[in-house]
């Protein structure tokens, strides 16, 4: 009985100690499943925080990035142009105006100027607008909003000086002689209009000075046209474009150039003629020899031309002679 009491004791260790080992592996998997949870929220949110960070740099540049990105924030709001920020990118506009910043003032104008209509301001920011494309020297855009300006604001203080400065843009868009001269045309137009508008501006003189070069500039090319037909012996398209010439540009500085190419273009198309049109041809040559002599005595072509009138004279006055003959 003994043996059985002790028997049973023994039994029930063992199943307590197995019990117990059961319930140590229950607690310590617990223990470690929660570790591991703990763990792997750490190295996640570690995870989501790294793209941010710069392991290259000491910890305390975290904060720069931050900084940063709030300056941009604020500088771009600064540049939208709202009727609560009117004022200050009025004061910003100016001020790149006054430092010669004409970009950056032209595109704040433009922003300012819708927000202004109505106001006092309104003829000031599209003066500025335009003149900051002049100063950049964007001519054509300036000639456009000067124009615009007057049309906007005719009995403006500012109207007869922007319409100056409209038609100074539309001439220094004019381009070289041999290339299209539409816009020289129309700058003469525009400067015509002006001094029809305003007879008594203080830029009458400067206005007549650009008219002579604009006008020089037309009549060169013309010049141009005359002599590329000498060139190329298209002799009687020569003498159409000479006339036009003279009808045209009768004061101009060109004309004895001019008449001096008639002259070898009549004295060349003379000496390639047939017996038969010859003399009349070389009197047609000895009168625009003449015309030189007579109005422009002293220009650098005035020998070169005299020594051609003389043959010409002489081979008239050979045919002259044939013709007695015959009679």
């Amino acid at each position: 009985m003994r043996g059985f009491y002790k028997m049973a004791k023994k039994t029930c260790n063992i199943l307590i100690f197995i019990l117990l080992a059961f319930a140590m592996k229950a607690h310590a998997d617990v223990f470690c499943g929660s570790l591991s949870a703990d763990l792997q929220k750490v190295y996640i949110e570690k995870d989501t925080i790294k793209p941010t960070e710069d392991s290259s740099k000491p910890a305390k540049s975290n904060t720069t990035p931050a900084k940063k990105g709030k300056s941009t924030v604020t500088r771009v709001q600064n540049k939208r142009v709202t009727f609560e920020t009117f004022d200050q990118n009025y004061e910003r506009a100016l001020k790149y105006y006054n430092n010669g910043q004409w970009l950056s003032a032209a595109s704040l104008f433009e922003e300012l100027y819708p927000l202004s209509l109505g106001t006092p301001r309104a003829d000031t920011i599209l003066f500025l607008f335009a003149d900051s494309y002049y100063q950049n020297a964007d001519y054509n855009m300036a000639a456009f909003h000067f124009r615009d300006y007057v049309r906007r604001y005719p009995n403006s203080e500012r109207t007869e000086d922007a319409f100056f400065r409209c038609i100074q843009a539309v001439y220094k868009t004019s381009p070289e002689y041999y290339l299209d001269q539409s816009n020289t045309t129309y700058a003469i137009e525009q400067i015509k209009s002006f001094l029809q508008a305003y007879p008594e501006n203080s830029h009458v003189e400067e206005c007549n000075l650009m008219l002579d070069d604009l006008r020089l500039k037309l009549a060169r090319k013309e010049l141009e046209i005359m002599k590329l037909y000498y060139n190329t012996d298209q002799y009687e398209a020569c003498r159409i474009a000479a006339k036009n010439f003279f009808n045209k540009y009768a004061y101009s500085p060109l004309m004895p150039e001019a008449v001096y190419y008639l002259v070898l273009n009549n004295y060349e198309y003379a000496k390639r003629s047939t017996e038969r049109k010859k003399p009349e041809r070389l009197k047609v040559c000895l009168e625009s020899c003449q015309r030189m002599a007579l109005h422009y005595p002293d220009c650098k072509y005035a020998k070169e031309v005299e020594k051609i009138s003389i043959d010409v004279t002489k081979q008239l006055e050979k045919y002259l002679q044939k013709s007695n003959n015959k009679s």
